[in-house]
This record gives C-alpha cells, structure tokens and sequence, in this order.
C-alpha cells in the first residue's frame, strides 16, 4: 500500500516556525535573567543536586582543618545548668581556652543583657523589695558584676565577639565599638545590606573586646540556608562576618578590600581572595551534615577532661548546638544544622578557596546559551531531521549544557545554572515535536483524501462501465444513493439497529450504493438493451447480473484490506433482489438473513425504477410507486424499513425532484 506523503513546508513556514522557536527562547532567557521564582527553583535544585554529588557524607576530624569547636551542648546545659549560664562560669570557660594556647578564638553568642546573676543585681533587688542590704564593700573588685569579670576576662584574650543587625528597625541606647578591621570599597563595587540597627553586647563585655563580627545569616525562599552575608554596611562602615573577623584576626589581617576580577567582586585580604556577590554574600560549599568539625563538650573544658593539643594552635569557634537555644539552620546536608558551624564551614571555605562561585554575569551566559539553544533547535527543525535523530540531538545538547555547568562547578567551584536552557531544549524539542505531529497529521489526512479520491475514481470508472452498457441508469445511481442514506438516518434516529448505523456505516452505505447494478456488464446487450418484455430464458441470464456484481466487487476488494466500501458493495450487488418471504434471487434469503443495506437497498431501487421511464413501461406517479412499496411490506421488503421510507416521503420527493434525468438520459 502506498504510504502517506511527507509534507514538507515551505521555506517561508520554516522562518517563521523559527522565529517563533526563537521569540519563545528569549522569553526564557528574559525570565532567567530577571530570576523569576520558577528559574530562581530551578536553579537551587542543580546547585544542591552539585552540592550533593561532590559533598562528602561523613567528614573525619583530621579533614576538618584546624578548627574546633567549643560546644554548650545538651550534655553541658545538663551538666552545669540551663542557660543562661552566669558570666563568670562563660569567664571559667574563656580562660581555660585561651590558656591552651589557640591560635585565634571568637564567641558565636551574643550578650546583650546584664547577668542578673551578678551579686551586685541580687543586692539590689534585696533593696528594692526586701528592703535588705547586703554587704560588697569586702568583695575583691569585679566580683559584684559578673559582667565586668568577664570582660576583663576577654580583655586579656584576642576573642573575636558578636554582634547582630536590625534591617527593620533602629536601636536606639545601644553603645557598640567600631569594628577593627578597615574594609574599603573604593570603585564602589558593592552594594551591601544597609543596616538600621544593631544588637550588640552589654557595655561592660562590648568596651572589653578587641574586635566583633556579625552572625546574621540569609535564607532562600524555600527556608535552606546557602549563603551568608560576609560584609553588612551599618552607618558609613563595612562590617565583616564572625567568620570573615576570625579569619582575619587569625591571618593577623587589618585591612581588605573589595576589587573587580574576571567573576565579580572579590574580598583582598592579605594573600587571600573571597569572591562574593555584588550584595556582599559568599555562597557557602557544604560538605556534609552537621557535626563535621572537630567537637569539644564545654563541660569537658569546664572539668579539664580535654588534651591541650585539642586547641593549641587552632581556631576555636564557641558556641551552642543545643536545640532549645535556637542557633539551628536547615542545609542541603541537613535540617538540623549548628549555627556555630556555619561560622566553621566558612572559615574552612576561606581558608581552602572552597567558596562557590556565583559569577556577575551568570545572568548575560545564561541568555546567550538559551539563545543558542534557540538557533541550535531551529536548525534542527530547518533540516527536518527524523524523530530519532531529533531526540538525540535534544538530549545531547541538553546534557552538554549540563556537563559544562557540572564541570565548571567542580574543577573550579563556578557555579553556572544549565537550568534555563535546559528547559529551552524541552519546550523547544515539544514544540517541534507538535508541529511534526500535525504535519504527519497532514500528511494522513492528505493520503486519505488520495486513497478517497483514487477509490472514488475506481469506483465511478466501474459504474461508468455499466452506463455505457445501460442508457437508462441516468440518475438513477444518484437517487438511490440518497434514498438509501436517507432511509438509514431515519432508522438509526428512530432507534432501529443502532449498534449497526453507524456514522460510518451509513457513508459506506453511502459509497457503496453505485455499485449495486456493476454485474450487468455480464449481461448480453441482447437482453439488457431488449425493449420488449423479456422471455423466462432472457429474465435468468438477467437475474445473473446479481451474483456477477458480487463476484466482480469480491475480487477487486479481496486484496485491498479496509476497503469498507467495497465489502459493502458487494453486499448490495448480491443481495438487493432479495426478498423478505425469501422469493428473491440469487441466493433466496429472506428476513433478517438479508443483509441491512440489501434490505435498505432493495426499496430505493424499486421506488426509482417504479418513478422512472424505462423501456419497456412509462414513469409512474409518486403515489402509485407509494402504494406498490406499502403493498409489498412484509413481502418484498423489510416492514421495519418500509415505516421508515413512508415517514421521509416528503425527503424522498425533494431527492427525487433534485436528481431528475436529464434529457439526454430520458429521451
């Protein structure tokens, strides 16, 4: 069988398919560049898939670096009490830590409160409300005020203190010293948070600290944390991060600032570059979950229970990880994150050039890949490549793009989303995919309409036959066709042999109808042409012509599976002089055993050949054929479908009067 035409579309539907392709990618390039929320989801989906696949699920200490941290745990708060522990206890602990020689110490806590622990608050609550006086005067100095002891305590240590920043409100009262560290932006690089307020510590342990940083962190929209501010403005200062003041304290640094390098901005400190976005954030490498670091229990310090080589020499982070204080964060590696480690991870990242690296113009190489992507898929679409092809195409462009992303985060911790045109090659490869459907839809369509054409044409070449043999068949094929399907629709609306009239039914029935007389080519002119009466002998040979059509439409639809049609045809050739009372040729049926377009067909044909001239008798009325067909119901005809024919009598004059012989036929 011959197989459906490809459509091929002109160059001009091309371009404009391809400009279409193309209008479409820069819609999401646009929506990329401006991080629209679903790109922005996108995006943080490879950067934690990345994160993942290069993070190290189980971290030994001798690979955390030289970092420990001095954890306030749950062991501790039960251990020596729940917080807030009093100062001088936090001054036991300072010293202990500081006597084991670390190389640099901050506090990831910050105290903005008087301890009301402090001897000389209870003295004055005794006054106020017990009106009771107890005696100081004996106390050694410092010891009324715990905080005063503990910031004499830290004045004698370089810990690096705490601080955080108010973005919603002022503080009004707070007295903070100026930070140490002089960071200078001179090209106007950034553009930092601007802080409103800052909560720092009570005066007595603030005025004591050499130097602070803040413990402010920043979470994405669906509540991880990636990122963390490494400098917040707060009035005309740059203030660095606990971690950014720790590690400059650490490295005996002073001063940084900000320049311009190939990726963005980046924080010169000392021999050391810390990339950062242009708002200032560092974009944290996580390796794993929490606890990663080497760990030391406070209570342990408190009791002695610890080697001096476990801080000599190394940066000590103190802070908390028990849940009830509330310093918890939710990572890729980990919903319960300590807030203290945060500080550890990006030391750790600092010091080892580990930071990730989010370039200025990640934005710019994301639209000119779309782009790319755009023309790439369009000159796939331009070629009119095949499927198979074009799927593989799609797919090695997509991973392409994916591995470049994935190499340049892991050969040199550049992070470049592939998610935009990622989806740029799915909805491209989608779209042309649609368009190849509705032009393989076309295609079947415009074959059918061949195959319909090439059978209609075989079909009025055989009809075309008969009538050079039959002069009077005229209109008559015409006719029949419309009474047949008239018949049928009234039948099926009438609920009669519903599961057999189908639509599709009735246009075989339809197609079918010309062909119903096809068997008088074997018919002798003698008899067919004979304008008398025909004799017993001629009237047989004549009945012929019934089973010759059978014969003739069996073997030409025999090898032409599908043809509906055809099958039909040969239905209705064989069996349209039948009767119902079974005294019809050629085979006898009667009843139900006659086929339903037999039957349908047995009826228009007598009614045209009753209202029609032939031969050997003149046309009769409309109403004498009426009174023949009621005459013959239950005889000749189905009764069923004589109803059915009797109620579209007004349908069968209209097709009647449309359809006459023209004068040529009739003369």
């Amino acid at each position: 069988m011959e197989r459906p035409p490809k459509i091929d579309l002109s160059r001009k539907i091309r371009i404009a398919w391809i400009g279409t392709m193309l209008a479409v990618t820069l819609g999401i390039a646009l929506a990329t560049y401006y991080e629209t929320r679903f790109f922005r989801s996108l995006d943080l989906f490879f950067y934690d898939r990345y994160m993942q696949m290069h993070g190290s699920r189980e971290r030994s200490p001798e690979l955390s670096g030289p970092i420990t941290i001095v954890d306030i745990d749950e062991t501790s708060l039960a251990a020596v009490g729940q917080w807030p522990w009093p100062r001088y206890r936090l001054a036991r602990l300072v010293q202990l830590i500081h006597q084991s020689e670390p190389r640099a110490m901050a506090m990831d806590i910050v105290f903005p409160e008087p301890d009301q622990t402090s001897l000389r608050h209870i003295a004055q609550r005794f006054k106020t409300e017990l009106d009771v006086r107890l005696p100081l005067s004996n106390l050694p100095r410092g010891l009324e005020d715990n905080d005063l002891f503990f910031g004499a305590v830290l004045a004698k240590t370089p810990m690096v203190g705490a601080r955080y920043f108010y973005f919603d409100h002022t503080s009004k009262g707070a007295v903070c010293r100026q930070t140490a560290f002089d960071i200078t932006d001179p090209d106007h690089l950034l553009s930092l948070p601007q802080a409103t307020g800052v909560l720092c510590n009570t005066p007595a342990i603030e005025m004591q600290l050499n130097t602070t940083g803040f413990i402010n962190n920043q979470y994405d929209t669906d509540g991880l944390l990636r990122r963390t501010p490494l400098l917040i403005r707060h009035q005309s200062q740059i203030h660095p991060h606990l971690s950014m003041a720790l590690f400059m304290k650490d490295q005996g640094l002073s001063t940084a600032r900000i320049i311009q390098t190939r990726t963005g901005p980046c924080i010169v400190a000392g021999p050391w570059r810390i990339p950062v976005t242009r708002e200032g954030y560092a974009a944290i490498r996580f390796n794993g979950p929490g606890f990663s670091f080497s760990y030391l229990s406070a209570v342990d310090i408190l009791n002695r229970q610890f080697e001096k080589s476990d801080i000599q020499d190394r940066i000590v982070l103190l802070g908390s990880s028990a849940m009830g204080l509330n310093d918890i964060h939710h990572t890729v590696f980990d919903p319960h994150f300590p807030g203290v480690e945060i500080s550890a991870v990006l030391i750790d990242n600092i010091l080892n050039s580990d930071l990730i690296i989010v370039p200025a113009w990640t934005g710019l190489l994301t639209g000119v890949a779309c782009m790319l992507t755009g023309l790439f898929m369009g000159a796939l679409f331009y070629r009119s490549i095949g499927p198979g092809m074009l799927f593989s195409a799609s797919l090695a462009w997509a991973a392409g793009l994916t591995g470049a992303s994935l190499l340049a985060y892991r050969e040199g911790s550049v992070f470049i989303s592939p998610a935009a045109p990622v989806v740029a090659v799915l909805v491209l490869f989608s779209l042309i995919s649609l368009c190849r459907f509705a032009m393989e839809k076309q295609a079947a369509f415009t074959w059918y309409q061949r195959l319909s054409s090439a059978q209609q044409l075989t079909m009025e070449a055989m009809v075309s036959m008969v009538e050079t043999r039959d002069p009077e068949t005229g209109e008559h094929i015409v006719r029949t066709q419309h009474y047949a399907r008239a018949i049928a629709q009234r039948l099926r609306d009438t609920g009669f042999f519903k599961e057999t009239l189908t639509e599709k039914f009735i246009k075989n029935l339809f197609l079918s109808v010309p062909l119903h007389d096809i068997g008088k080519v074997g018919t002798p002119d003698r008899i067919l042409l004979k304008p008398d009466r025909l004799t017993d002998d001629e009237f047989h040979i004549m009945k012929q012509h019934a089973q010759h059509g059978r014969t003739i439409i069996f073997r030409a639809a025999k090898n032409h599976k599908g043809s509906n049609f055809l099958a039909m045809g040969s239905q209705i050739a064989g069996t349209h002089h039948e009767k119902w009372n079974g005294k019809g040729y050629p085979s006898g049926l009667s009843g139900n055993h006659i086929p339903l377009a037999g039957r349908i067909m047995a009826i228009a044909d007598v009614y045209d050949a009753l209202i029609s001239e032939r031969c050997y008798k003149p046309p009769f009325p409309h109403e004498k054929a009426m009174a023949i067909i009621l005459e013959e119901k239950g005889n000749s005809f189905d009764p069923v479908i004589v109803d059915a024919f009797v109620q579209i009598e007004d349908r069968i004059l209209q097709i009647a009067h449309a359809f006459q012989d023209t004068e040529e036929h009739s003369s």
